[in-house]
């Protein structure tokens, strides 16, 4: 069973930024991004270290003491080196048993971010984000951030892997627009100086019949209405956040393809996931499905209401 907060701890702050660590690429980048992101926001790194149980668990490695030697031996080599490296990060280790998406989850009520690492698809085609993450990000309660490792396979050129320098870029629904989506946003882009591009799809469907200058016209209003709406959506947090650079894009287009797009030299994308109380299925929206899957930046998943 899944702890969920109470509604008296919605807005509680834990000073957390939780990781997964299972020893792999991914991982690896997905710690060193938690690292530079509780850094950021002085925060502790909590990492974690799950041995998996469940209805099919399965290890490569064939005897419970070695597996717990090897988990111990990844930590404290993860401990060691971000401690030569970033001598004021306070880190704790947490080593778990269960089923990883569970304990992820649970993880979740008790931390204010929560970083895994993913294997996305830059393509169009297939859908690989990882046993894991899916089912966490489909359930977690706090802001899950994917992170892809870096695509060179040669040794070396993987480990410690700047922070990609470019701007944040949101994908916002116009027809359910929330408060924690922007405010985990335009707190991002604050803290990195970092510049906000948010981009709103609106569907076009021009009438069948019609002379080109009167659909061009039409085409043109609606558009108008759109960027119009989309400005006063954003006018509270421009003006919480008057330093920030914002641009804001009415666009046609699918969303997921525009937002994948954009993301290509960003430092984040970030999208919104509504939480659904059911403990069955994805509770994932077709958008933040396929920007997981397909964005090469790390993707933040914003749960909301």
């Amino acid at each position: 069973m899944l702890r969920r907060k109470p509604d008296a701890e919605a807005g509680t702050m834990f000073d957390t930024v939780t990781v997964g660590l299972d020893g792999t690429r991914e991982s690896q980048a997905a710690v060193d991004w938690a690292a530079r992101e509780a850094l950021s926001r002085g925060a502790t790194l909590q990492l974690v270290q799950i041995h998996e149980t469940g209805a099919y668990p399965y290890s490569p490695i064939a005897q419970d003491h070695v597996e717990h030697e090897w988990a111990h031996k990844i930590t404290s080599e993860a401990v060691d080196d971000l401690a030569g490296r970033h001598p004021g990060l306070r880190t704790t280790v947490e080593l778990e048993a269960g089923r990883p998406s569970y304990v992820l989850s649970d993880f979740s009520t008790r931390t204010d971010l929560l970083v895994l690492g993913s294997r996305g698809l830059g393509s169009v085609l297939g859908y690989i984000v990882g046993s894991t993450a899916l089912p966490t990000v489909a359930h977690a309660q706090c802001p899950v951030i994917l992170v892809r490792a870096p695509e060179s396979e040669e040794p070396g050129l993987h480990d410690h892997a700047p922070a990609a320098e470019g701007g944040i870029v949101l994908g916002l629904d116009l027809g359910r627009p929330c408060d924690e989506l922007l405010a985990f946003t335009f707190d991002a882009a604050a803290r990195r100086s970092a510049p906000l591009r948010v981009l709103h799809s609106w569907g076009h469907h021009p009438p069948a019949h019609g002379t080109r200058p009167a659909l061009d016209a039409e085409h043109a209003r609606q558009e108008a209405e759109q960027e119009t709406e989309l400005s006063a959506a954003l006018r509270p947090w421009r003006e919480k956040y008057p330093a920030l650079e914002v641009h804001a894009e009415a666009l046609t287009g699918r969303p997921a393809r525009l937002l994948v797009d954009a993301a290509s030299g960003a430092s984040m994308v970030v999208v919104g996931r509504r939480i659904r109380r059911s403990l069955v299925g994805w509770h994932l929206g077709p958008v933040a499905h396929a920007v997981m899957h397909h964005a090469r930046t790390p993707v933040a998943v914003v749960a909301h209401d």
